[in-house]
């Protein structure tokens, strides 16, 4: 039971930082100081709770070979995640936007065909993970996702935080 709540916890961990930070731009920016960039040290956070998200799903997990629809699943998802990095680049996929910085509008694939495509990449890549990882666990995860695309898709320009100089 307290290992169980341990993964939950550990699986929900980013949506209240994430909340936090699309809420509350400005605080973020004022904690990160002059000469930091926001959006960078916002990866940094998110890539040390990815990894503290992905040793728990490890610790849950049982390995099997995976059908070929888990495989496929998989690589869509990634490559939704990956074409999302490329196109945006850390300051778009990091809140770049809420941050103060101008992120050029993308049209290209998966924008525009696609509502969300990283949401969409990630649970994508969260289902094809149900082969090893309890169901639970994954519709955690997914729905702090969901969650994210509600509170993302209701943004309020004026909320957006003024850039240090």
């Amino acid at each position: 039971m307290a290992a169980s709540l341990l993964v939950g916890t550990a699986i929900i961990l980013p949506f209240p930082f994430y909340y936090i930070l699309w809420t509350y731009p400005q605080a973020w920016v004022d904690l990160c100081g002059k000469g930091v960039d926001p959006c960078h040290r916002m990866a940094q956070v998110a890539h040390a709770i990815k990894a503290l998200q992905l040793i728990a799903l490890l610790s849950v997990s049982q390995f099997c070979r995976p059908p070929w629809y888990c495989c496929l699943l998989f690589v869509a998802g990634q490559f939704l995640n990956f074409k999302v990095y490329q196109l945006l680049g850390e300051s778009g996929t990091f809140y770049g936007v809420r941050f103060g910085k101008t992120i050029p509008w993308v049209t290209e694939f998966p924008f525009g065909y696609i509502k969300d495509p990283q949401y969409v990449g990630s649970i994508l890549s969260l289902v094809a993970c149900l082969c090893w990882v309890p169901f639970q666990y994954v519709l955690l995860w997914a729905m702090g996702y969901l969650f994210m695309m509600k509170i993302e898709s209701e943004e309020d320009p004026s909320t957006r935080a003024k850039t240090l100089r």
